[in-house]
């Protein structure tokens, strides 16, 4: 019989088995080899089946159509489980800091793979829920168990302009009234007054690390870089960043004296609906667009030029910007430079400098850290340095003037990295009624 092999329990056996110990290798734990017993009772000597069956007894009944539902449900969800462990993540694009790269309503699918997935670190949660419960806003997990930090190898480290999704830095403290609000932003627009705060919008909630609500920006910066942002340009290493597709500038639109042809703008495939005519320009005033919307526009007959706007400020103070010191007169188009941490890579520690840094001394890195007398302590000792024991990343949107990024919250520890953006399965477009809404040509489309 033509590959009767198939139907061997020893090829059976040696199929499965080798898959296991590849998965055990991967997995770097190797006392899950034990489960190769288990295997080899499947396929093998069928030991512990039989200890189900009663000897001389007759071929079981045929189960109820209610009890395989049952086992089809629980073997879906620990295999679906299973898959969004290890392998890949929903992901729904909630924001427009990523446009036009990545649309709200946009629904991603995230390969771990990509960076290697995290074993989880608090392994007691609800199947198939990230942290919150669907209606009851009830966290969906426990901390009863606390793993330690741990990364299986992924096919690459994260590399400069990759679009990444990434636990929010600041998302370890969430209130409960404004969850979607930074919390640390909240205590600092309300004086430092924690107990104001948690009395206004609380309680507050600690999250583990892997319980983080989860972000998708650009990688603009690795470990070791050093970062600038002047007039609104990204500045790499001193070299200038390039300009993708879906990067967004803000620019003053100036016209004949008349305003635009809806029509045109429809042919162009550009969202027109939030430009408003300023008759004293004459024109249309901040307008988002990417480098090719502009290039399109600008051939217009109606338009006489386009300038794009540089901000010193959107309205904030070096409060509000990283690190939220006057030592550093920041904003979010002239910001830096700044140079991104490396593990193993020691720097000098002053008073100057030290608000870069704090924060991955004490909350990513779990350190004690105290200023007395104009001297630095760490854990006790007094020290003018320090060496980094992780990897960190900048991240921006590309929808540079929308989005709340590393220039407001600071750097991304490699621990809180979760994937990379693999396939946008489905898109709608939340302004729109079906069937409009949905954008068919971002249907199935790799990223």
């Amino acid at each position: 019989m033509k590959f009767a092999f198939l139907h061997n329990r020893w090829f059976k056996f040696s199929f499965w088995g080798l898959l296991y110990v590849l998965w055990v290798i991967w997995l770097g734990n190797y006392w899950w080899l034990a489960g190769l017993a288990v295997i080899f009772d499947i396929f093998i000597t069928r030991k512990i089946q039989s200890l189900f069956v009663k000897k001389g007894s007759q071929a079981p009944k045929k189960r109820s159509a209610l009890v395989e539902w049952i086992d089809a449900i629980v073997f879906a969800v620990i295999a679906a489980t299973f898959i969004r462990m290890f392998f890949i993540e929903a992901y729904t694009i909630p924001t427009g800091s990523m446009e036009k790269s990545l649309e709200i309503g946009d629904y991603l699918f995230v390969s771990k793979l990509a960076y290697g997935p995290r074993i989880p670190i608090t392994p007691v949660s609800v199947p198939l829920v990230h942290n919150v419960m669907p209606f009851s806003g009830n966290e969906s997990y426990s901390t009863v168990i606390q793993n330690k930090y741990r990364r299986l190898k992924g096919f690459s480290k994260v590399r400069r302009n990759d679009i990444v999704v990434f636990g929010f830095p600041h998302g370890d403290t969430v209130l409960k009234r404004i969850p979607a609000d930074d919390y640390y932003r909240v205590v600092r627009d309300n004086n430092g007054d924690r107990n104001f705060v948690i009395r206004q919008y609380g309680p507050i909630v600690v999250r583990p690390l892997d319980k983080l609500d989860n972000y998708v920006k650009r990688c603009v910066a690795v470990a070791s870089d050093t970062l600038a942002v002047v007039n609104g340009q990204v500045y790499v290493n001193g070299e200038k960043s390039a300009d993708f597709p879906g990067v967004q500038k803000i620019c003053n639109v100036y016209t004949k004296g008349g305003a635009i042809n809806p029509v045109k703008m429809d042919e162009l495939g550009i969202d027109f609906k939030n430009w408003f005519f300023d008759s004293s320009l004459p024109g249309y005033s901040a307008v988002t667009m990417s480098n090719e919307e502009i290039e399109a526009v600008s051939r217009l007959d109606a338009v006489t030029d386009i300038q794009e706007l540089v901000f010193e400020s959107l309205g904030e103070g070096p409060e509000d910007i990283f690190p939220f010191s006057r030592n550093f007169n920041w904003t979010v188009d002239n910001f830096g430079p700044v140079w991104i941490p490396a593990a193993g890579s020691t720097v000098k520690l002053d008073l100057e400098n030290l608000p870069l840094y704090r924060r991955i001394i004490e909350s990513y890195e779990g350190n004690r850290l105290e200023v007395k007398d104009g001297a630095i302590f760490i854990n006790g000792e007094e020290t003018s340095s320090y060496t980094f024991q992780q990897d960190y990343y900048f991240m921006m949107g590309d929808n540079r003037h929308n989005s709340l990024d590393s220039r407001y919250w600071g750097f991304v520890p490699e621990d809180h990295i979760v994937g990379k953006p693999w396939m946008i399965w489905f898109s709608s477009d939340p302004t729109r009624t079906f069937p409009s809404n949905i954008r068919w040509k971002r249907l199935f489309s790799f990223i």
